[in-house]
């Protein structure tokens, strides 16, 4: 989802969504959600470090003050390098909602020891209330999946220093945003898998014309122990998930599994962008099997490649579309697709968004959310 930079544009969006026709409002009948109260979107920082990084993925929002980090701080990685090559991003910045500055968090070198293929930073990243931050990298070195390597997890301490790598045969292209149940001194991480078996976007099906699809990917449940001030062990994983749909694409690299969202009752909700849908994986925390691709929750209708996606206090499921610039609000119980909402409206695309959204997180007062616009890499506030 790497595009050129096309600030004017992008402004003429932000103006265009100012505006009440920017939502797509139901029924007067249908339940209200929270994405009908957003009514303001305002560009908050870039994220283009000095190195020149360029297309923003993971967010995530501090739980705790460490190191470097204050509570609050928004944290967002980055997939491209300045040569706008996807999969060799190697650096998080941290954006300071009191004081509006931002800072180089953190930086990898691209050909990191101990990650197969080395570093292109995705939309899996958490921070743990100990302060260790970890992401997944998802690599390659032309851009493609062609040169697509296994990838790894990252771990950083709060001061952004890179402490332990994970790899190994369950580690494959950790793609999609991470789902964490932290209790301090251990911890469950949900993570997508996307990698298995890609092959290059040259690879095409006669069928459909374009590159072939893999139903390989998963979503790996990883249990975590901490000890007092020293980094996460790694001490389980479990396949909770398997079967979902993925593979290459020229313009964003892959397409697979990208939205994790986890609820009260400890069913994950999954997003698959292939098949657009959305599905549910029960007992996720305790489940000692795959439940294949889980139970059909809603398909279609507003959503347009479903990406990134984040639970709200009331249950909902907000998610990015990839195909435009909306956001979509779900109630996961009935399935029902609640509201759609411009977030972006840039008309450089078709559809208009097109390719721009992918990371979503709310803030920390729950009452608005963050997301990226990839086309101008930068991060965005939407609030009531």
């Amino acid at each position: 989802m790497a595009k050129p930079m096309m600030k004017r544009l992008v402004v003429t969006g932000v103006m265009f969504c100012l505006s009440a026709v920017c939502a797509l409002p139901a029924s007067a009948a249908d339940p209200k959600g929270m994405l009908e109260t957003i009514h303001h979107h305002k560009i908050l920082t870039s994220t283009v470090p000095e190195n020149g990084d360029v297309n923003p993925y993971a967010i995530v929002v501090a739980p705790v003050s460490a190191g470097t980090i204050q509570k609050g701080d928004v944290l967002v990685d980055n997939f491209n390098n300045i040569s706008n090559l996807q999969g060799t991003g190697t650096t998080i910045i941290s954006y300071r909602p009191s004081t509006k500055q931002t800072i180089l968090f953190a930086q990898v070198p691209q050909n990191l020891k101990d990650c197969p293929g080395g570093v292109g930073l995705t939309t899996a990243m958490t921070m743990l209330k100990t302060g260790w931050v970890i992401v997944g990298s998802t690599p390659s070195t032309d851009g493609t999946t062609r040169t697509k390597g296994d990838g790894c997890l990252l771990v950083f301490d709060p001061n952004g220093k890179h402490v332990a790598t994970w790899s190994g045969p369950t580690i494959n292209g950790p793609w999609g945003n991470m789902v964490t149940v932290d209790k301090g001194d251990s911890a469950i991480l949900f993570i997508s898998m996307a990698g298995f078996d890609i092959p290059g976007p040259e690879v095409v099906d006669p069928a459909t014309h374009y590159p072939v699809t893999v139903r390989k990917a998963t979503v790996l449940r990883l249990e975590l122990t901490i000890p007092e001030g020293k980094p996460p062990v790694l001490q389980s994983q479990t396949v909770v998930g398997d079967g979902f749909a993925q593979r290459a694409d020229r313009d964003n690299f892959l397409f697979g599994p990208t939205g994790l969202a986890l609820g009260a009752d400890d069913t994950l909700y999954v997003t698959d962008g292939l098949d657009n849908e959305i599905t549910a994986i029960s007992e996720a925390s305790t489940r000692t099997t795959s439940a294949k691709t889980g139970k059909l929750i809603t398909k279609d209708g507003l959503l347009g490649w479903p990406l990134a996606m984040v639970m709200t206090p009331a249950g909902h499921l907000i998610v990015c579309n990839g195909k435009n610039g909306q956001a979509v609000e779900i109630d996961p119980v009935s399935g029902k697709q609640i509201y759609g909402h411009w977030l972006d409206s840039n008309q450089a695309q078709s559809p208009p968004g097109n390719g721009d959204l992918f990371g979503i997180a709310l803030t920390a007062d729950n009452t608005g959310f963050y997301y990226v616009e990839d086309d101008v890499n930068a991060l965005v506030l939407g609030s009531p």
